[in-house]
């Protein structure tokens, strides 16, 4: 018998010798995107949270983009993980704020004269959040020119189903006859809701299987995204109390409005039926 011969690693497995951490990750252009506009010591942690803010963003909407396949395929187990994952994130989001909250108003104060007409309402990323989880809102353009990349990036998501369109999805794949009118429905409208469709949700939670577990999980998901809005808002008042944001912003008056917005109406509008 002729001697063995060594089995040859996988390809993907050689290391590459030029391949180090630093470059692997973009250290060079991550560290180099800080850039104040100030002398001023606290500008820098400022830049730095919102950065990890549109980094985080950047991978829930990659998580929501496997979630809604996940739901469309029917696949409970995946779907329970990624919304798992996504709701991990936005606890670290809301932690974030901790961070900020270090900063007094007069540390802010001594830079924010630099931001000119920056504002977080500014965010496509945070925008296009929004509406892959349902907002409808040509009212978000007003901060996007026409034909701007961040504008075209945005009306693709309003017009794509939402993470609760595919929800409505999934129920049918489950067995829960979905009406056809809210399967089928123009996505690029507001969902207003259907009491025929609370009607199917409270058989899946009767039922008290996966689907159940789903639903409870994008609860989960409104209400932590309702605890973010409510810390950014309370952390902006500690701020900058009613003074007007950046960007021509009404500042808190604005964002109080939007605290208490839901995601998800109809997965609420149950609660005092079951």
């Amino acid at each position: 018998m002729s001697e063995q011969q060594p089995i040859p690693s996988a390809p993907d497995a050689v290391p590459h010798p030029a391949l180090t951490y630093s470059s692997y990750l973009a250290l060079d252009e991550v560290l180099a995107a800080q850039r104040p506009r100030s002398e001023e010591h606290d500008e820098l942690l400022f830049i730095v949270i919102h950065q990890v803010y549109e980094l985080w963003f950047k991978q829930m909407l990659h998580e929501l983009a496997g979630l809604q396949e996940h739901l469309e395929e029917g696949d409970t187990a995946r779907s329970l993980h990624t919304l798992g994952r996504v709701l991990a994130i936005l606890k670290v989001a809301v932690a974030q704020v901790d961070v900020l909250e270090t900063m007094t108003p007069r540390q802010f104060t001594s830079f924010r004269g630099r931001l000119d007409a920056s504002s977080g309402f500014q965010s496509e990323q945070f925008r296009e959040l929004e509406a892959t989880l349902g907002r409808r809102d040509p009212s978000v353009f007003e901060h996007y020119p026409a034909g701007s990349p961040g504008r075209a990036r945005i009306e693709a998501a309003m017009s794509r189903r939402s993470v609760f369109d595919s929800f409505l999805r999934y129920v049918t794949t489950q067995g829960h006859p979905v009406p056809a009118e809210a399967v089928e429905r123009d996505v690029r409208q507001p969902w207003p809701g259907s009491e025929q469709v609370q009607e199917v949700l409270l058989a899946v939670y009767d039922a008290d299987g996966g689907a159940a577990q789903v639903a409870e999980r994008l609860v989960d998901l409104d209400e932590g995204l309702q605890e973010w809005r409510y810390r950014h808002v309370k952390m902006v008042e500690r701020t900058i109390g009613t003074r007007p944001g950046t960007g021509g912003s009404s500042g808190a008056q604005y964002l109080w409005q939007t605290v208490t917005q839901k995601l998800f109406e109809d997965l609420w509008a149950i609660r005092s039926r079951m």
